[in-house]
């Protein structure tokens, strides 16, 4: 299971990214973690799956709410992860107006979230294997911090605890 010291797991997440235009897009894109995260301090949530209640209507939004406080504690950018295809993340993230702010990225076949080692089993719900909700900064590709949750909760993984963390890591 990842911790505190780790680097990220080698894999492969992908981003549907909208251009202004005429409906034109790019994407879904694919990217490798570890190089897109070298040289950063990226703010990584990972939530169990777009548009559920507690991942779209408090955790998304709090991160939403602290984008700026992230940036001014030298936060390069803020990556929210789902087990979700790219289309669904890109349509969540254009209904939360999260372009500019949080990169939402796919792991769509759990393939990355599996070798973090956080992973939760929804198939009695219908959900199949999904990602933890968790959260780390992670600077250079290395897990500084690391804030797991109790399956089904959202007490340690949420914007404010990461923003302490990244003032602190500042220092």
């Amino acid at each position: 299971m990842l911790k505190v010291g780790d680097a990220l797991p080698q894999g492969t997440l992908q981003e549907y990214i909208e251009v202004a235009g005429e409906g034109c897009t790019v994407g879904p894109n694919a990217f490798d973690v570890q190089k897109a995260a070298a040289g950063k301090t990226i703010a990584l949530f990972a939530v169990p799956g777009a548009f559920t209640p507690g991942c779209h209507l408090k955790h998304l939004p709090g991160y939403l709410e602290q984008a700026d406080a992230l940036k001014a504690a030298n936060v390069d950018e803020i990556w929210c992860v789902a087990v979700n295809d790219a289309f669904v993340m890109g349509a969540w993230g254009r209904d939360q107006k999260a372009a500019g702010k949080i990169r939402m990225l796919a792991d769509g076949s759990a393939t990355w979230t599996q070798a973090t080692g956080l992973t939760l089993d929804l198939t009695a719900k219908g959900l199949g294997l999904r990602s933890n909700r968790w959260s780390a900064l992670v600077v250079d590709g290395v897990v500084k911090t690391l804030n797991v949750e109790d399956a089904g909760k959202l007490e340690v993984s949420d914007a404010a605890r990461l923003l302490d963390q990244a003032r602190e890591l500042r220092r």
